[in-house]
């Protein structure tokens, strides 16, 4: 059955999905454009037309899975309820227990960033984006009165660093920390960062 012929844009997405797809099976060592290709039942050729090469595919890749993940966390943090409500959802999804985009794969991404220039400006710009989105938001609740924190931006660098520590840890080694166990790391974190006591997470 012949494929149906999509735009230069929907084609696009179509080979980044793949490659996000790939990369998580895979590896970005080991995958390569004929795996990608491949998935998709298209020439090497094709993929190769719009990303010359398999480091800019990856590149592009990473940067199609975080603008997905940038936009569920703008979601949570942009509804209309108090800045302790959003903080707490988007740390909680955010978590290795929650439902962001394959943990496997930012590890991966990690990684092979410490070898790939172009993936380490994505990975930067991803890590820097997601500190100011979650800084802003204690920015507004400290002037909101709802909890108090000297600087919001430290505060979001220790919570994100907390939280990729323990995807490493549960990404890896299986086991090594339980669910609930991992929540409840996190709501201690945010708690002691706003000056709140744990109880008033829930209680908010």
């Amino acid at each position: 059955m012949a494929r149906v012929r999509l735009g230069v844009a929907e084609r696009r997405a179509e080979l980044l999905r793949a490659a996000v797809e790939q990369i998580e099976a895979r590896g970005v060592a080991a995958v390569r454009i004929a795996d990608v290709a491949s998935a998709l039942g298209v020439s090497n050729a094709l993929v190769l037309y719009h990303f010359s090469t398999k480091e800019k595919l990856v590149a592009a890749a990473f940067t199609h899975a975080a603008e997905d993940d940038l936009a569920h966390l703008r979601k949570l943090l942009g509804r209309r309820t108090t800045a302790l409500r959003r903080l707490r959802a988007a740390v909680r999804w955010y978590a290795p227990t929650g439902q962001a985009k394959g943990w496997r794969l930012w590890i991966e991404g990690w990684a092979a960033a410490l070898r790939e220039p172009a993936l380490l400006e994505v990975t930067r710009d991803l890590d820097r984006q997601w500190k100011q989105a979650l800084a802003e938001v204690v920015a507004e609740g400290v002037i909101a009165g709802e909890f108090h924190c000297a600087d919001p931006n430290a505060a979001a660098l220790r919570l994100t660093a907390l939280l990729d520590g323990l995807a490493v840890q549960m990404t890896a080694y299986a086991g090594a920390v339980s669910r609930t166990r991992a929540l409840e790391w996190v709501d201690e974190a945010l708690a002691r960062e706003l000056g709140l006591e744990r109880a008033a997470l829930t209680a908010s």
